[in-house]
C-alpha cells in the first residue's frame, strides 16, 4: 500500500505542477501580445493539439505584429493620372470649367471649317465676277455678263443701276455720283460685317479662355489644401492627383486659347484681303455708272448738234 502511494505521489506531484504552470504561462503571452493580436477567431487563437503555449505564442507573434502595422501602412497604390480619369476625379466646379473651355474649343474650330469655306467661295466667286465684267462697257453688259448670279458685285451694279434711274433728268453729275457713292459704301459696310461674323467669338475665346481655365486651377489646388489638411499629410502620392486635376484646366484654357487666337489672326489677314475685292468691285461699278453718265450727256449734245444743223 504504502509503495502504490510512493508510485502515485510523484505522478500527483507532476500534474499539480502542469496545473499551476498553465495560468502564468498563459498570463504571460497575454502580456507580451500586442492588443491587435488578441482579436482573433478561435480557430487561429487555439494553439494545436501536443504544441506548447510557448510555441504557439511564437508562431502567432509575427502575424500580430503583422496585423498591428498594417493599418498604420500608408496606401501607396499608384494613381492613375491619364486626362479622363483626372476629370471624373475632380471636383464638379473644375468639371463645369473644363467642359466649358472643351465646348469652347469644338466652337472654334467649328467657326474655323465653316469661315474657311466661306472666304474661299466668296473670294474666288467675286473674282471671277471681276472678270467677267473687266470688258463691260456700260452697266447693262456688266449685268448681262454676270447673269442670275447673287454676289456682292451684282448688288453694287443693282445700286448704281437704281441710282441712275431715280436720278434721271437731274443734270448734275456729281451729285449721282455722290449718292451712288453713298450706296456702294454702305453695301461695302455691311458685306464687312457679314463676312466678319463669328471673328468677335473667336477673340472673346482667345481672350478669356486662360483665365477661365486658371479660375479652375486656383479652385482645384484649393480644394487640395483642403484635403491636404483633412488628411494631415505632405505625402507626394496623396498631393499630387489634386493639383495635377487642378493644372489640367489651366491646360484646357490653353488648348482652346491658343488655336482661336491664330484662327483669328488668320481670317483677320484674309478678310482685309476680301474686303480689298470688294472695294476694286466698288470702284468698278462706279466707272461704269460714270461712263453712262458721260454716254448720255454726250448722246444728248449730239441730239442737240443734230438738231441744229437741221
Amino acid at each position: 500500500m504504502f509503495r502504490m502511494i510512493l508510485k502515485v505521489l510523484p505522478m500527483a506531484a507532476a500534474l499539480t505542477f502542469a496545473s499551476l504552470a498553465l495560468p502564468v504561462a498563459a498570463q504571460q503571452s497575454n502580456t507580451a501580445v500586442p492588443p491587435q493580436a488578441q482579436v482573433q477567431s478561435p480557430a487561429t487563437s487555439m494553439p494545436p493539439s501536443g504544441t506548447s503555449p510557448q510555441v504557439a505564442d511564437d508562431a502567432a507573434a509575427p502575424a500580430s505584429s503583422a496585423t498591428a502595422i498594417n493599418p498604420l501602412k500608408p496606401d501607396t497604390t499608384p494613381h492613375e493620372l491619364s486626362p479622363w480619369s483626372m476629370f471624373l476625379s475632380a471636383d464638379i466646379i473644375v468639371k463645369l470649367v473644363m467642359v466649358g473651355l472643351a465646348f469652347a474649343s469644338l466652337v472654334t474650330w467649328t467657326i474655323f471649317i465653316a469661315k474657311m469655306v466661306e472666304l474661299s467661295l466668296a473670294r474666288r466667286n467675286l473674282g471671277a465676277a471681276l472678270t467677267q465684267i473687266s470688258e463691260s462697257r456700260s452697266l447693262a453688259e456688266a449685268q448681262m455678263a454676270l447673269g442670275d448670279k447673287n454676289s456682292v458685285l451684282a448688288s453694287l451694279l443693282a445700286a448704281a443701276m437704281r441710282e441712275a434711274r431715280l436720278s434721271a433728268g437731274i443734270s448734275s453729275d456729281a451729285g449721282i455720283k455722290e449718292r451712288a457713292a453713298s450706296s456702294f459704301a454702305e453695301i461695302v459696310r455691311a458685306e464687312s460685317r457679314r463676312i466678319r461674323l463669328g471673328m468677335g467669338l473667336l477673340a472673346t475665346i482667345g481672350a478669356t479662355s486662360p483665365f477661365v481655365g486658371l479660375f479652375g486651377t486656383v479652385w482645384g489646388i484649393m480644394n487640395s489644401f483642403i484635403g491636404i489638411s483633412k488628411a494631415q499629410t505632405t505625402n507626394l502620392a496623396v498631393v499630387a492627383p489634386g493639383i495635377a486635376e487642378a493644372l489640367l484646366a489651366t491646360a484646357l484654357g490653353l488648348v482652346a486659347a491658343i488655336p482661336a487666337v491664330i484662327i483669328y489672326n488668320y481670317f483677320a489677314r484674309v478678310t482685309r484681303g476680301y474686303i480689298e475685292q470688294v472695294s476694286r468691285a466698288s470702284g468698278a461699278s462706279g466707272r461704269l455708272l460714270s461712263r453712262d453718265l458721260d454716254r448720255t450727256h454726250v448722246g444728248s449734245v449730239g441730239g442737240a448738234h443734230s438738231r441744229a444743223a437741221e
